[in-house]
C-alpha cells in the first residue's frame, strides 16, 4: 500500500492553486493555503516594525520573541499533529504544569540529576500521553471529553503536588536550557561599522542551514518533476528560496549580535527537523493525514487507525513535558497556576498556521508561524503599549480570520471543481 498523495491529494490538501502549471511550464503558482500563512506574517511583521520605530526587529528583541514563546512553539508541535489526525487536546496546559512540578520535586526536593530527572518526567509525559490515548483510540471517547477530564485531572494533580506554592531554584544546567545562549567557540566577526560584531560560529550555523534549505527545496522539486506532479514555476521556486535565506540570515545575524543563538532555538529546529521528516517522508506521517482525510478510506486501506490515534497522543504528552520542564526552567520555579491556558495558545498556532477544522491538512512549519505570529502580536502589543485587553481582541480577530480563510478556500476548490 502506497500512502503518497496524488496530484489531487495534493491540490486539495494544500488549498486551491491559481493556475496550476507542469514543471515545464512558465506561469506562477500560487497556492493560497500554503502561501497566505507567510504573507499575512511578513504583514504583521512590517506593521509592528514600522508601529514601534523598528524595535520589532532589535536583536535583543527578536531573542525575547524566541525564548518567550519556545514553550508554545513546542506544544504547536504537537497540537498540529493531533489536529491533522481529526481531534483535539485540551489538557496540554494542566500537563505542562504537572511536569513541571514533577520535574521540581525530583530536582529540588529530591536531589535528582537533572538529566535523569528530564527523563523522568519525559516518561511521565509519555505516560500521561498514553492515558489520554487510550480512552480516545480503543474505548472511544471523543478527545473533546477525553482531555477536557484531563485538563481538570491534571491541574488537580498539580495542585496535590505543588499545594499553593512554588518550588525552585532549578539547577543551573536546566535555566541554561531555557533561558540561555550559545557559547561564541569561533569569537566574533565584523559586518561594518553599522551592525558592529556578530558571533561566527552562529553565522555559520546560519549559513549552513540556508544550504540544508537550498538542497531540500531543490531535491523536493526535482524529485515532483521526475514523477510528473505539480510545481510552481522556476522564477516563483528561486525567488521562495531566495526569500528565505535572507529571513533565517536575517534572524541569525540579528541573535549573533546579541547573545548568540539561544539554546531553546536550537532545541526547536531539531524538533521541527525531526517532525517536518515524519510529517512529509514517513510511512506513519502519511497515515496521520489518512486518519484525519477520510477515516473510513484509511481504515479500508488497512491503516491502524486506532494505533496511530493512540500514539499521537503520546507524542503529545512527551512534548507536552519537554515544555513544562522549558517553562518551569524559565521561571526558576514550578507554579500551580504555571501552563495557564497554553491549550488555547498552541490551538490557535495550529489553526492560524493553516491547520483544517475537519482535519487532514496542516503542516509542522505552518503551526511554527501561527505561533510566531501570535507572539509577535502579544510582543508588538507590548511595545506599543497596548493594554491586555487590545492584545486578546487582536488575537481572537487573527484566530477567527485564519478559521474563516480556512473554510474560504475549501469552498473555493470545491466550487471549481
Amino acid at each position: 500500500m502506497s500512502l503518497a498523495p496524488t496530484n489531487a491529494e495534493l491540490a486539495v490538501g494544500g488549498g486551491p492553486s491559481l493556475p496550476e502549471t507542469s514543471g515545464n511550464g512558465r506561469k506562477f503558482t500560487i497556492n493560497l493555503r500554503q502561501s497566505g500563512i507567510y504573507i499575512a506574517f511578513a504583514a504583521i511583521v512590517v506593521l509592528f516594525t514600522i508601529l514601534t520605530d523598528g524595535d520589532m526587529l532589535a536583536p535583543q528583541n527578536i531573542s525575547n520573541i524566541i525564548v518567550q514563546n519556545s514553550y508554545i512553539l513546542i506544544l504547536a508541535i504537537g497540537m498540529i499533529l493531533v489536529i491533522i489526525s481529526g481531534h483535539i487536546d485540551l489538557s496540554v496546559g494542566s500537563v505542562v504544569a504537572a511536569t513541571g512540578a514533577i520535574a521540581a520535586v525530583l530536582m529540588v526536593n529530591h536531589h535528582v540529576p537533572w538529566p535523569l530527572a528530564l527523563l523522568i518526567t519525559i516518561v511521565v509525559g509519555a505516560a500521561i500521553g498514553a492515558w489520554q490515548g487510550y480512552w480516545v483510540a480503543y474505548f472511544g471517547i471523543p478527545a473533546f471529553i477525553v482531555t477536557l477530564a484531563g485538563m481538570l485531572l491534571f491541574r488537580a494533580i498539580t495542585y496535590m503536588i505543588l499545594g499553593n506554592r512554588g518550588i525552585g531554584p532549578f539547577p543551573e544546567s536546566v535555566r541554561t536550557l531555557a533561558n540561555g545562549f550559545t557559547d561564541g567557540y569561533l569569537g566574533n566577526i565584523g559586518l561594518g561599522s553599522y551592525l558592529g560584531g556578530a558571533d561566527l560560529l552562529s553565522v555559520l550555523i546560519g549559513v549552513f542551514a540556508v544550504v540544508g534549505i537550498v538542497v531540500s527545496q531543490w531535491r523536493s522539486r526535482a524529485g515532483r518533476v521526475r514523477y510528473g506532479q505539480v510545481v510552481e514555476a522556476f522564477p516563483l521556486f528561486i525567488a521562495k528560496i531566495v526569500i528565505a535565506a535572507v529571513v533565517v540570515m536575517f534572524v541569525i545575524v540579528q541573535l549573533a549580535r546579541f547573545r548568540n543563538l539561544p539554546w531553546v532555538l536550537v532545541l526547536l529546529a531539531v524538533l521541527v527537523l525531526g517532525y517536518s521528516v515524519l510529517t512529509n517522508r514517513a510511512v506513519f506521517g502519511r497515515q496521520i493525514y489518512a486518519v484525519g482525510g477520510n477515516l473510513q478510506a484509511a481504515t479500508l486501506s488497512g491503516v491502524k487507525v486506532k494505533s496511530v490515534v493512540f500514539w499521537i497522543f503520546v507524542n503529545m504528552g512527551v512534548l507536552s513535558a519537554i515544555a513544562g520542564m522549558i517553562f518551569a526552567g524559565r521561571l526558576n520555579q514550578a507554579n500551580p497556576t504555571g501552563g495557564d491556558q497554553f491549550e488555547l495558545d498552541a490551538i490557535a498556532a495550529a489553526f492560524i498556521g493553516g491547520a483544517a477544522v475537519q482535519g487532514g491538512v496542516g503542516k509542522v512549519v505552518g503551526a511554527i508561524t501561527g505561533g510566531l505570529i501570535m507572539g509577535v502580536i502579544n510582543n508588538g502589543m507590548s511595545l506599543i503599549g497596548a493594554q491586555s485587553e487590545k492584545v486578546m481582541l487582536v488575537k481572537g480577530a487573527v484566530l477567527l480570520a485564519a478559521v474563516a480563510f480556512d473554510v474560504w478556500t475549501k469552498r473555493r476548490a470545491g466550487a471549481s471543481r
